[in-house]
Order: structure tokens, then sequence, then C-alpha cells
């Protein structure tokens, strides 16, 4: 058994389906650098079938990383294959990720199919796919609530079709992790042809055990871990990169290593929030911005006399700077630039100076600007080109009077004004929003949260609408909470008016 564990990224699929982190193809080829850099194996970048957007992704990832595998998923179908391949034209190294459900659950309720069916399509999909690349990912859907028996039918199956590696999914993150650990051990001991492929691992977060059972895979003898950055994902999630990287780090005892750089960890996972507008929680194992923190008077006096007695890491190791720069209205574009840098952030000279200018605005409203600010300029949308544009937004609001809001638009350079009140600040401004537009929107969702802690730092706002039976994500980030909100809702009608132009 090899003790070579190979890093498969689905940060740019699994993890991109997460409503609202949808990425362009710029960012999305921004976040394969970063990945490409931190040591992945395996890059699986889109879904080509699903979207045209997906497919353009797959082309342009391919062309813009050199030594990982790029990898796109299908389902068990010839159509998706031949589509897969196409988009996988450039890759240095092409993978195809084929599957299809296996358990009694998918068969009988998605498929209305047979166990000799479901048997005889993942053959043939294995085969068709490895007409076009010789390497071949088959997935078994599902298999968390698989019949041992017949997963290892399959598995033995697709192997002799040509599979190079078997991924054996916990689709619903229901398997407790000895569970898993067993099925992983049956695969191995039941399967003839096993040592002709990899096992892989993926797993689901939604009884909070991804990693526990992607782990207990591993120790079973699966060498290929399936994960996300920050473990973003569908539903609860996915594995997390980083805290299956750190676990093998701190355990060196189990002779198990991955190619990961594990000092780029704390810049990719500050760049795929940024870029996707998804904040860690602070909790959050490895990246969190309390995992290298102590409030607790014994923990601190015991961390200062050897730091050893409560940390198990040291924080450099996962890419945290510990001398970093203060950020202030007195700080230059070097220092900015800088502090950027170290957050898996580094922008042209033209785009820094942009984001320069807003950071001074920033930085005159608050006493210090800290990397989540700044990484917030820098992800954030230019309105340059925007159809939909705030000019002015006025409040009026207090205790037991109405709330009042004046708003000023620039909506393809011509301006308009409108007034409204309403039951608050926000819904002030919004209905005075609304009057100018003259759209029949709904507010589906409403999501403020702080970037960090005081009263002068910058708020993020959410927003889900609903318009003409869509859904759009928008976001806005400002000290004031309001004018956030009416950013937006702003970013929510500038995405459905990209659409209907």
């Amino acid at each position: 058994m090899s003790d070579r564990l190979f890093i498969f990224d689905t940060t740019l699929r699994d993890g991109e389906q997460v409503p609202g982190c949808q990425l362009n193809t710029v960012e999305k080829i921004q976040v394969a650098k970063a990945l490409e850099q931190l040591g992945v194996d395996v890059i699986e970048a889109g879904f080509p079938i699903s979207s045209p957007g997906d497919f353009n992704s797959v082309i342009e990832i391919s062309k813009a990383v050199t030594w990982p595998v790029i990898c796109a998923l299908t389902r068990a179908v010839e159509r998706d294959i031949d589509v897969a391949f196409e988009a996988l034209q450039y890759a240095k190294h092409k993978r195809i990720h084929t599957g299809i459900g296996t358990s009694d659950e998918h068969i009988q309720y998605k498929f209305n199919s047979t166990r000799e069916e479901i048997l005889e399509r993942a053959v043939a999909a294995t085969k068709y796919a490895k007409r076009f690349v010789d390497d071949v990912e088959f997935y078994c859907e599902d298999a968390g609530r698989t019949d041992n028996a017949y997963l290892a039918q399959v598995v033995e199956a697709v192997i002799k079709a040509g599979a190079t590696v078997v991924n054996i999914p916990d689709t619903t993150g229901y398997c407790l992790p000895e569970e898993y650990h067993d099925k992983i051990k049956y695969l191995m001991e039941h399967v003839d042809n096993i040592d002709r492929a990899i096992i892989s691992t993926h797993c689901h977060n939604d009884l909070g055990m991804a990693t526990a059972n992607s782990f207990s895979g591993v120790m079973a003898g699966a060498r290929q871990v399936e994960v996300t950055i920050n473990g973003i994902g569908e539903r609860a999630g996915n594995t997390s990169l980083e805290e299956i990287a750190m676990i093998l780090k701190c355990h060196k005892q189990l002779g198990i290593e991955t190619n990961i750089n594990t000092t780029k960890i704390y810049p990719t996972s500050r760049m795929v929030s940024s870029l996707m507008n998804m904040p860690v929680q602070p909790n959050k194992a490895i990246v969190g911005r309390n995992a290298f923190a102590h409030s607790s008077g014994i923990h601190q006096d015991g961390v200062l006399k050897n730091v050893q007695t409560y940390e198990i890491m040291d924080p450099k190791d996962v890419g945290i700077d510990d001398n970093s720069i203060v950020l202030t209205a007195r700080s230059g574009r070097a220092a900015l630039k800088h502090r950027l840098h170290v957050n898996g952030v580094d922008l042209t000279e033209e785009k820094l100076d942009k984001v320069y200018e807003k950071f001074l605005v920033l930085a005159d409203q608050k006493k210090e600007v800290s990397d989540a600010d700044a990484l917030m300029l820098a992800g954030a949308d230019t309105a340059d080109t925007h159809a939909v544009r705030l000019d002015f937004l006025q409040v009026t609001t207090g205790k037991g009077v109405k709330s009042v809001a004046s708003i000023g638009l620039d909506i393809s350079g011509q301006k308009f004004e409108a007034a409204a009140s309403g039951n608050g600040p926000v819904d002030a401004a919004i209905k005075a929003l609304k009057k100018i537009i003259m759209k029949q929107m709904t507010l589906k969702e409403f999501t403020i949260q702080a970037i960090s802690k005081g009263s002068d730092d910058v708020g993020k706002v959410h927003m889900q609408v609903e318009y003409d039976g869509a859904l759009y994500y928008g976001f806005g980030a400002n000290t004031d909470i309001v004018t956030a909100s009416v950013e937006a809702y702003i970013d929510c009608i500038n995405k459905f008016k990209k659409e209907e132009d």
C-alpha cells in the first residue's frame, strides 16, 4: 500500500455549487493557479455539459495550469463524456470523472432501474470514457448507503473496464467513521483487481463527519481524498483540504504524505473566501480567525510559557504571518500590496491603484483596516461597468418616527432620484430603489455579517432576490449597513439586467 495520498480538489466544481458563490472564468483561473501552487494533484475544473460557462472554464483552466491533472465531471451518458473530452482538449494531463448512483435509493427512485442495468451502464460509461483518455475516474454515487457486496461488484467491473480511480462518495454525509472505514476495508479485501486502481473518498459534512470519514477511509486503504478549500460545498459542505493536510502533517508517524505546501493554505483560504464572498467561520479548524487565538487566562498563561502547551501547529506552517503590517490611512501602496500578497491576492498595478483609492476612503473611516477589509476591497466587483450604480443615499430614522430614504441612481449614464418611507432604514431605502427600477422583485433572503469586530468595521450583506421566477444573489460591503444593503440589492439587479441585455 502506497504511502502517497493524492489530493483531488473540487472547490471549482462541488464547492462552487453553493448558492451565491459562483465565480466567473477569470476568478476560476485565479483559484486554479493558487491550487497549483498549493500542490494539489487533481483539479476538478467543472461539469462541462451543465452550462457554456462551465465548459469554457474547463478549457481556460486547462490552458492556465501545467502539472496538476485537470478533471471534468460527467454523468454515465455518452454525450456528457463527448463534451467533457472536448473541454479538456488543452489539458496537459486529462481525467474524465464519470459515474452513476449505486444505492438502492438512487436505483429505484432516481433511475427507476435495477442493479443489473446500473452495472451495465457503469461499465459502458467507463469503456466509452477510456476511448478518449487513459485516466478515467468512476464515482459510485451514494456509495455510503450502497450495499457493500453490490458496491464491490460495481467497483470490480469498472476497474476491469479501465477505471484508474474509483470514487466511493458518502454523498449524503450519512456514514459514521467506523462504517465508512469498514466499507473501504471491505472493498480492499473483496475486489480482486483492487490493486489496479486507486480508491478515493468523497465525503459530505451533513452530520459534521466529512473529515473524520475521509480520514477513516484513508486509514482503510484509500489513497485519494476529494476535498475543497474551507470545506465549502453543497448543503453543509465537503471535506476540508486544510484539515486533511494538517492531520497528516501533525501525525507524521502514520507515514502518509501529500504534495501540499501547507504554507500556502491560509492565503488560498482567504482568496477563496474573498472571491466567493463566503466568510470563514471564526472557529473553523486551521483557517478560522480563532484557530490560533487564546482567550482563556489559563490557556494564555500556558502559551506564554511554552506555545506547545496548547498549540499543536505552528501558525507559520499554514501560512499565517505573525508579523502583520498594520494598515492605516498613512499606509502606502506597498503595504497594501504586501498584505494582499500575504493573503493570496496579487493585483496588476492598474487594479492596485483602483483598490488603493477605495482603501484610502475606508481607512479615513476606520482607525485600522483589517486583512478582511483589504480582501473585500480587492475582491469586490468594480461598479464602473455596471448598468445600475448608486450615486447617493440619505436616510432619516429613529425611534418613534417613520424612516425616510432618498436615493440617487445612475442607470447607463442617466440620473434618477426617488424617496420613500418604510418600516426601518433598509426597508425605506429599498422601497425608494424600487420606485426607480419599477420591477417586480421579491426579497427572499437577507443576511448581515460583520467582517470583524468594532462599531466602525465593514459589514457584509448577502441578499437573494427573486425576479421573473429566477433567484439572483447579491453582495454589498460598507461601513454603513444600510448602504451595504442597497448595494447588495443593486448587485442582484445588475445580474438580471445583464441577462436581459
